[in-house]
């Protein structure tokens, strides 16, 4: 069913995208890499707090099943943040000539994927399940901390190449309609995905 749910929202996105978005002012059909990298931020901070959450569950229970939701969640917000890397990085290509120019949020987005990709180290290298567990739960729960200042507060900090975000300084919406629409859409597409993708393996 959810799968179903999925494969519908993800034709309209596709649809949505190609053919009703407008090109953007100063970005042209480049914007349209927006409506796959913005939803891949999102779900990562998603997967993120998830992971965090479910390490302080399993903190407070020494259930298992806990640490694997956990542990499932911060492998998945990795995933979902290399795609949002990636994209960003064709999309830096197309329009500033480079892949990686270490850019306010390129740098803070590698800060990201480097605390956790420590936190899949510190799992793949503790042999000792509990201690594993006890020790990814807190390191999920103390990483968390820096994802709100590594994504929405720092890059806000300095001159940025990076596109205004949705939101801009003043607090207001800076998007036509069409697109606001479709990336509301996406993001409802790449949530769900990550829904069914937590269901699949823990299920």
């Amino acid at each position: 069913m959810l799968a179903g749910v999925i494969g519908v929202l993800t034709l309209a996105v596709l649809y949505a995208v190609f053919f009703l978005v407008p090109p953007a002012q100063g970005l042209g059909d480049y914007v349209r890499i927006a409506f796959f990298h913005i939803p891949c931020a999102w779900v990562s901070v998603i997967a993120f707090f998830c992971a965090a959450y479910w390490g302080a569950r399993y903190l407070k229970t020494r259930n298992l099943h806990y640490d694997a939701k956990s542990a499932r969640s911060a492998f998945l917000g990795l995933l979902f943040t290399l795609l949002a890397t990636g994209s960003g990085a064709i999309f830096s290509k197309l329009t500033w000539g480079a892949y990686w120019n270490w850019d306010p949020r390129q740098t803070t987005i590698f800060v990201l994927l480097l605390i956790y990709g420590a936190y899949v180290t510190l799992r793949m290298t503790m042999r000792d399940e509990r201690a594993r567990a006890s020790s990814s739960a807190v390191y999920a729960l103390f990483s968390f901390i820096a994802v709100p200042f590594l994504v929405f507060i720092l890059p806000r900090m300095f001159f940025s190449l990076h596109p205004s975000p949705v939101i801009n300084g003043a607090g207001r919406l800076d998007m036509d309609t069409v697109m606001l629409g479709t990336l509301l859409l996406s993001l409802l597409d790449a949530t769900l995905v990550y829904v069914w993708l937590m269901k699949r393996r823990l299920t």
